[in-house]
């Protein structure tokens, strides 16, 4: 005898990897449309987030004044003197660039958000009709079958009908909620 829990697991462990596979081939698409130019800008931006490009930064400017303050200290002439206006031009310059680099790559991650939101969206409404339709489907079975007493169930009748975004929608936003 085959045993059923072990058919449906395995079955379900089927199609949880075949999502997982999708969901990465989703990202590997989106990521294949990218320019050259954004793929530099994000390597750029993620190389900058890391915790050795801070320490880096710190080092070079540590370094720098101590360099300077080491050559007006032994007579000779310091490259940037205190207040260190190159250096200040440098880092003035590096949090610009960093701040476009991460604002860049993160106008193509909200892109990438909504349309993941919006897809998210149109499988939860599917779900929801489906979900409908069962119900409706189990409620008829349940009033054709003989043996069935029937009864009035306003949580099932309620539960066939299909929802309307757009009262959702209103809802959300009478309650309280933020507006955009």
């Amino acid at each position: 005898m085959i045993d059923e829990t072990k058919d449906r697991s395995f079955t379900l462990a089927e199609r949880l990897h075949e999502n997982i596979e999708a969901i990465e081939k989703l990202r590997q698409d989106n990521e294949r449309h990218l320019s050259g130019k954004q793929v530099a800008i994000e390597r750029a931006a993620r190389a900058l987030g890391r915790p050795a490009t801070l320490f880096l930064l710190v080092g070079a400017a540590v370094g720098w004044i101590a360099l300077n303050l080491v050559l007006a200290a032994t007579g000779r002439e310091p490259v940037d003197r205190p207040p260190f206006l190159w250096l200040q031009g440098v880092i003035a310059l590096y949090a610009a660039m960093t701040t476009t680099l991460v604002l860049i790559a993160q106008g193509r991650q909200v892109r990438d958000a909504e349309h993941r939101a919006h897809l998210e969206l149109h499988v939860n409404l599917m779900a929801e009709q489906k979900a409908s339709k069962i119900i409706s489907l189990l409620e008829e079975l349940r009033r054709d079958l003989p043996e069935v007493r029937n009864r009035e169930d306003p949580v099932a009748a309620a539960l066939e009908e299909d929802i309307d975004p757009k009262t959702v929608h209103v809802a959300l936003r009478s309650d309280g909620k933020p507006k955009d």
